[in-house]
């Protein structure tokens, strides 16, 4: 059975990423995790217009405990679980089509700057739950940043890219951000303050890589129907889904350095396109998931909106602004928003759909196409009127 407008959301929530990432540089801790994910929680319910026994799915993110999440928030839904940004939109709304739930509340927490958590070197967040790390770790690959470096520069060669053209990512979200009163770097770049600024790991720059802040984000989730009679804003209808995961290869990085994901992104564009019944031509605007920049030309290319080696010229001249041809990341995105591993893209999707973005607002904004394809787990979602 297809998930096509089973599901709309009509509630987002998000935590102070401002305020909490100036208060957490002067040396204090606002919350924990599970705060920020309470926080975020409240304010989406007050968003949707319902209360919290309205909401009898709870699913969330992998920062956070499901049960102490559950039992803060004193939730004893008929569906849950743990899911990351991506999959937790996709099983609401299975739980949904299958009678297992009517409102499901989406949260994610985490206090990863104040708690100095790793994410590079052997022991990133605990040595155990990122294989790259520990495979290539003897021969210096001990982050996600080297690979991706790595991964770019075969896509370099293979394509003619520049590092002058991908820094149009850098330039566009950073505008973007500078429009979004929420977002955390605001001061606009250019692409010669791009290419001034020091390599972190060649051919990745300082502003390819995303930042790292606390904060919390939260959406719910209801059956459409019910959606239209319940919730106090227009909803926002799910149209479709997709998911493929690469596998084969993958501790030798073989999907990252012959591919670049590309397989895993086809399959799962047909799955969405064909599930929504539209395609990229209809988009209005596109959010990537962008630890690192280099996602949003490889996402441009494998999602069909542009023409396999042309994404370099395309981002260049037809442009991922707001003044461009294509809108990507329009609050800043992990580059300078936010980084909330994939949770804030799909609450700035649901706005963008709302009319709500003021001055980063893409104009008669109908459908926003939302995806991710980290470590070559290829996951789309499509939010629309």
């Amino acid at each position: 059975m297809s998930l096509s407008k089973v599901a709309a959301v009509i509630g987002v929530g998000q935590t102070d990423y401002v305020g909490d990432y100036a208060r957490v540089r002067a040396g204090e801790k606002p919350h924990n995790s599970d705060g920020y994910a309470v926080l975020a929680f409240n304010k989406a319910l007050a968003d949707a217009g319902i209360s919290r026994d309205d909401v009898d799915g709870l699913i969330v993110g992998p920062t956070v405990a499901y049960e102490r999440i559950g039992e803060l928030l004193g939730i004893n839904p008929t569906w849950g679980g743990q899911r990351d940004a991506m999959l937790a939109v996709i099983e609401a709304c299975m739980a949904i089509q299958c009678g297992l739930a009517k409102t499901v509340a989406c949260i994610y927490g985490n206090d990863q700057r104040s708690a100095a958590v790793q994410y590079g070197g052997p022991q990133a967040m605990g040595g155990d739950l990122f294989l790259s790390y520990v495979y290539h770790s003897p021969w210096g690959y001990t982050s996600q940043g080297a690979l991706y470096a790595m991964m770019f520069r075969r896509f370099m060669d293979a394509t003619g890219i520049t590092e002058a053209e991908l820094g149009e990512v850098a330039v566009a979200q950073r505008l973007h951000a500078s429009l979004t009163p929420h977002a955390i770097m605001r001061q606009p770049i250019t692409i010669e303050d791009y290419l001034a600024s020091r390599y972190i790991c060649e051919p990745l720059h300082l502003f390819d890589y995303c930042l790292i802040n606390d904060g919390g984000v939260a959406f719910i989730i209801s059956e459409a129907g019910l959606a239209k009679k319940i919730a106090r804003k227009p909803p926002v209808l799910i149209h479709g889904v997709g998911r493929y995961d690469l596998n084969r290869g993958a501790t030798s990085l073989e999907p990252r350095l012959l591919d670049f994901y590309r397989p895993a992104q086809e399959k799962c564009a047909a799955q969405v396109y064909d599930m929504a019944g539209i395609g990229p031509k209809d988009m209005s605007a596109v959010q990537v998931y962008d630890s690192f920049s280099c996602h949003v030309p490889f996402a441009l290319e494998g999602y069909g909106y542009c023409r396999s080696g042309d994404v370099g010229r395309f981002m260049r001249e037809d442009g991922i602004s707001l003044n461009g041809k294509l809108p990507v990341n329009t609050a800043g995105g992990h580059l300078s928003e936010t980084y909330m591993q994939g949770w804030a893209h799909q609450v700035e999707a649901v706005r963008q759909v709302r009319g709500e973005c003021d001055r980063h607002q893409v104009p008669d904004c109908r459908f926003v196409h939302y995806n991710s394809d980290v470590a070559g787990k290829a996951v789309s979602i499509i939010y629309g009127q």
